[in-house]
């Protein structure tokens, strides 16, 4: 009992974002906004926090508060990393203004579709899908239904992470190589990038959630 707790503890730790936590207006998203653009465009040079400050003159601190949305830069200040980081300086506003989109798919309505690798007998219903956005995540969500005529089949393999809930009927599911009995109200979370999928259909029909998270192409 010890032992989970430390795990759940250990867990915790790790999930550093607040789900609940509102924004302080309009000023302090667009200081979130220039600080996530100054991380990119630093990354994406391969520059360090250090290397950025030799060449703006600007302290690591300043920086470092800059990146997290702590701090308002001037205008002078984003000009010296403008020309540090070699981007036009209206550069740092570009998502400032992006919409955000909801996508709402009624009982029922979800698409059905086939994903890359669908077997006989899966019946995928994509339940709703943004495309790309500013989070530069992917996620497609499916609400999947076996039969007496599915196959089983532990092949699917591809990139990101994906989480299975189960929602009716039992499963045997492999991920590499180990089995996960699944019933009702189990979950499955795993790197997709294992083979896995159904091996034994226990108990049908058999319908379960499935959320499959991966980063957009850039």
């Amino acid at each position: 009992m010890a032992k989970l707790k430390d795990d759940s503890d250990a867990v915790a730790q790790n999930l550093s974002q607040d789900p609940h936590r509102v924004r302080d207006g309009a000023e302090k998203v667009l200081e979130v906004a220039i600080g996530r653009e100054v991380r990119s465009f630093r990354r994406q040079q391969g520059i360090t926090v250090a290397d950025l400050a030799n060449l703006t003159g600007l302290s690591i601190g300043m920086l470092s508060k800059i990146e997290n949305g702590n701090t308002s830069p001037s205008l002078t200040t984003l000009q010296l990393l403008a020309n540090a980081l070699s981007v036009p300086i209206t550069s740092f506003f570009r998502r400032f203004e992006e919409s955000r989109e909801a996508v709402h798919t009624k009982s029922g309505e979800g698409a059905e579709t086939e994903r890359a690798g669908t077997r006989a007998g899966h019946q995928y219903q994509l339940l709703g899908h943004l495309g790309a956005n500013a989070s530069g995540v992917m996620v497609e969500p499916y609400m999947i239904t076996l039969t007496e005529e599915s196959d089983v089949f532990p092949t699917f393999q591809h990139d990101g992470v994906e989480m299975l809930y189960m929602l009716e009927g039992e499963v045997d599911y492999r991920h590499g190589d180990k089995v996960y009995p699944l019933k009702p109200g189990d979950t499955l979370f795993f790197d997709a990038d294992a083979p896995h999928g159904p091996e034994s259909l226990v108990k049908l029909p058999a319908r379960y959630l499935s959320i499959i998270s991966y980063p957009q192409s850039s």
